[in-house]
C-alpha cells in the first residue's frame, strides 16, 4: 500500500519532465483518490490532457505559484503536495535574477503559506546540486527555498502539516538537460559543445526521480533534506555515448557554471546520515530528534561531490541507460 493512495496529491510545476512522469507513475501504480497538475503552461497542461484521455482522477488549474489566491483555492482538500515549480536554467536566472527570485523563494513562501492554512498533510520540495555550495543565481534561490521548506515545520507550529525537501542532480530526459542539448546538435549535424573536459555531473533517471520522491513520503518525518545515491558521470563520456562520431568543441566553462557538483557539502557533514540507498540531512533546529532514521553518523570531513563520487556510469553504461529514456 503506497502512502499516497487515497490521497488527493498536487503537483506544482506539474507539466514540466517530472511532472508528467511524476502523474504517469501515480496513475498507474497508486490508487491516489485525484492527482492536480497545477502549472502556468496552458499548452503543456492540453498536451497532458490529451496524452491520458478521460482520466477521472486527473485536474488541471491553470495557476503560478507566484499567485497566493490561486494557491489557496488549488489546495482546497489537498493531502499532499509536491512543489517541482521553479526557473531553473541558470544563464536565464542570471539575467532575469528579479524573476527567478520571485517564482522560486517568494513562490515557495506562497507554497509553504497556503499548504499550512489549507491543513495539507505532507510537502516535499524538489531542489538540486546547485542549491549546495551555490556559485549562481538559480542555485542560491533554490538553497533559500530548501531553508524555508525545512524551517516550514517550525513555522507551522501545532498545525499538521509537515515538509521535507529532496535534492538530487541532473535528470536524465528533462526538457533543457545537456543530454537534450547534445542530441539536438547531434541531429542537426554540429560541433558537441563541451564547457570543459574535466567536468563531471551526478546523474538519475525521471523514472529514478519520481520513484525516489514517492519512497520519501513513506519516509518523512518533516525537516529532512534526503539526498539519493547516485552515479557521476563525465561529459565528456555524455558526447561520445550520444554521438560517438560527432567532433567536439571546447567552449570554456559558462558564466555560474562548476567544474563538480556537490549534493553535500562538508559542512553539512556532521548532520548527515547514511541510510544504505540515500543521506539524509537532518535539520540543525532544537526541536529536531537526532537521528530518528536510525542512519549511520557521516564523517566530519565526509563530502558527496560529483568528482569524489564511487559510483560512475561509463559509456557503455549511458548507452545502455540512453535506450530507455
Amino acid at each position: 500500500m503506497s502512502v499516497v493512495d487515497g490521497k488527493s496529491v498536487l503537483l506544482t510545476g506539474g507539466s514540466g519532465s517530472l511532472g508528467r512522469s511524476m502523474v504517469r507513475t501515480l496513475l498507474t501504480t497508486t490508487q491516489a483518490a485525484k492527482i492536480i497538475v497545477f502549472s502556468r503552461d496552458e499548452v503543456k497542461q492540453w498536451e497532458m490532457a490529451t496524452e491520458f484521455g478521460r482520466e477521472p482522477r486527473l485536474r488541471f488549474f491553470l495557476g503560478d505559484v507566484r499567485d497566493r489566491e490561486r494557491l489557496y483555492r488549488a489546495l482546497d482538500q489537498v493531502d499532499l503536495v509536491i512543489h517541482a515549480a521553479a526557473l531553473k536554467q541558470v544563464p536565464a536566472a542570471e539575467y532575469n535574477p528579479f524573476e527567478a527570485v520571485n517564482t522560486n523563494i517568494m513562490g515557495a513562501r506562497n507554497v509553504i503559506d497556503a499548504c499550512i492554512d489549507r491543513r495539507v498533510q505532507k510537502v516535499i520540495a524538489l531542489s538540486t546540486d546547485k542549491a549546495a555550495a551555490p556559485i549562481n543565481l538559480y542555485g542560491a534561490t533554490k538553497m533559500v527555498s530548501d531553508k524555508l521548506f525545512i524551517d516550514g515545520n517550525a513555522y507551522a507550529g501545532s498545525q499538521r502539516t509537515r515538509f521535507a525537501v529532496v535534492r538530487y542532480g541532473n535528470v536524465a530526459g528533462s526538457r533543457g538537460s545537456v543530454l537534450s542539448l547534445f542530441k539536438k546538435i547531434a541531429q542537426a549535424g554540429q560541433r558537441l559543445p563541451i564547457t570543459d573536459e574535466r567536468m563531471t555531473r551526478f546523474w538519475i533517471t525521471l523514472p529514478q526521480g519520481v520513484r525516489f520522491v514517492l519512497d520519501m513520503f513513506e519516509r518523512m518525518r518533516g525537516g529532512e533534506i534526503f539526498v539519493p545515491k547516485i552515479p557521476s558521470i563525465r561529459v565528456t563520456d555524455l558526447a561520445k555515448a550520444v554521438a560517438p562520431d560527432r567532433p567536439v568543441e571546447i567552449v570554456g566553462i559558462r558564466p555560474g557554471e562548476k567544474l563538480h557538483e556537490d549534493l553535500i557539502t562538508v559542512h553539512d557533514a556532521r548532520r548527515t546520515f547514511d541510510l544504505g540507498d540515500f543521506y539524509v540531512l537532518e535539520p540543525d533546529m532544537e526541536w529536531w530528534t537526532t537521528n530518528p532514521h536510525g542512519g549511520k553518523p557521516m564523517p566530519d570531513d565526509f563530502q558527496y561531490s560529483s568528482d569524489r563520487n564511487t559510483d560512475w556510469l561509463d559509456v557503455p553504461s549511458l548507452r545502455k541507460m540512453l535506450a530507455d529514456v
